[in-house]
């Protein structure tokens, strides 16, 4: 007999829904978010399980991972993609994880990637190394405010990042030394641990061929070039430069017809640490590169500048795809021509 599983997951706790072939319910109950309870409720259906289904929420890796180490078939929904039974009066946890298990049975359960657990923890770190940063960011702006209005002089970022800064000498305020300082204080314990995240990173990351290939793109450096391998993943997941494209966010939502504007999609689908990477590529390629520079200039002279580092960034997108999927180096000749 075959059977599947539904799991509706929360921050505290999930719903498991058991159902056989012909949607019968056999089992269902809610748990508390402890992964031995789940195992002991799944373990007399095992062997007759097609697959567990499970919501992409925040937590979702404890529950898969522990799952798919126990050799269960674990699928990831794309919770955005699940289209519910119209006309329904009431809906709840109960019938959502009913619904995952019967979308499962049918055929139809829309499902995402799960990034291997090992290389997971890697690109987690690569995030928080972009949060990091975005700190120091605002520490960086709230001290060069502070010097700007008491002082009415304009102190450089680079200089506050530098610190200790010799012009807090003049100074008198006490209160307001105190409080650069503070600032100052934030951005040189940020930097340590942005500078060892960074070398943890590269470590693992030099040896990887995409890695290398990818640092041959235009305003692809070291940082971009591992943020977008990481991100990236597995790029034989992606069938053509179109479904990569769009997941990096490069691709227009708007729906038109008949050359009028119907609608749009989600803005947001996709991986928006890839769709940084890409802005910020093309920002240093319209700086260094002359190719680059000329293709943004023939968009900026019909769209606005957004659009045109837009287009220039699905650019880069497009030959990034292309450099990892073959693993050859960037030829700025195919893609500017």
């Amino acid at each position: 007999m075959k059977l599947y599983c539904g799991i509706d997951l929360h921050s505290n706790n999930h719903y498991v829904s058991i159902i056989d072939q012909e949607s019968k319910r056999l089992k269902e109950k809610r748990l508390g978010n402890d992964l031995s309870k789940t195992l002991t409720l799944l373990e007399p259906y095992k062997n007759d399980l097609q697959g567990i289904a499970i919501e992409s929420t925040f937590n979702w890796y404890w529950l898969v991972d522990g799952l798919m180490d126990e050799g269960f078939t674990v699928s990831l929904v794309n919770t955005s993609a699940v289209k519910q039974y119209e006309g329904l009066k009431h809906t709840d946890d109960k019938y959502d994880a009913y619904w995952l298990a019967h979308l499962m049975l049918l055929g139809i359960l829309p499902t995402g990637y799960i990034y291997p657990k090992e290389k997971r923890s890697l690109r987690d770190l690569m995030r928080k190394r972009m949060l990091l940063v975005q700190c120091r960011t605002s520490h960086v702006i709230s001290a060069q405010a502070q010097f700007w209005r008491s002082t009415g002089t304009r102190l450089r970022s680079q200089d506050i990042k530098k610190y200790p800064v010799d012009l807090l000498s003049d100074i008198s305020d006490q209160y307001l030394l105190l409080s650069i300082q503070s600032n100052l204080n934030v951005i040189q314990l940020l930097n340590h641990q942005i500078k060892t995240i960074e070398e943890t990173v590269l470590s693992q990351c030099k040896n990887l061929p995409e890695y290398t290939q990818l640092k041959s793109v235009f305003g692809i450096g070291e940082i971009l070039a591992q943020t977008i391998a990481l991100e990236t993943g597995d790029i034989s997941r992606f069938h053509q430069v179109g479904n990569y494209t769009s997941y990096c966010r490069c691709v227009d939502s708007k729906k038109t017809s008949n050359g009028k504007k119907k609608g749009s999609g989600n803005k947001k689908s996709g991986n928006k640490y890839l769709a940084w990477a890409y802005m910020e590529a093309a920002n240093f390629a319209i700086r260094f590169y002359e190719p680059a520079r000329k293709f943004y200039q023939r968009k900026l002279s019909k769209r606005n500048a957004i659009v045109a580092r837009k287009a220039l960034a699905h650019k880069l997108a497009r030959a990034s795809y292309y450099v990892m999927r073959d693993n050859v180096c960037f030829k700025p000749e195919q893609l500017f021509s």
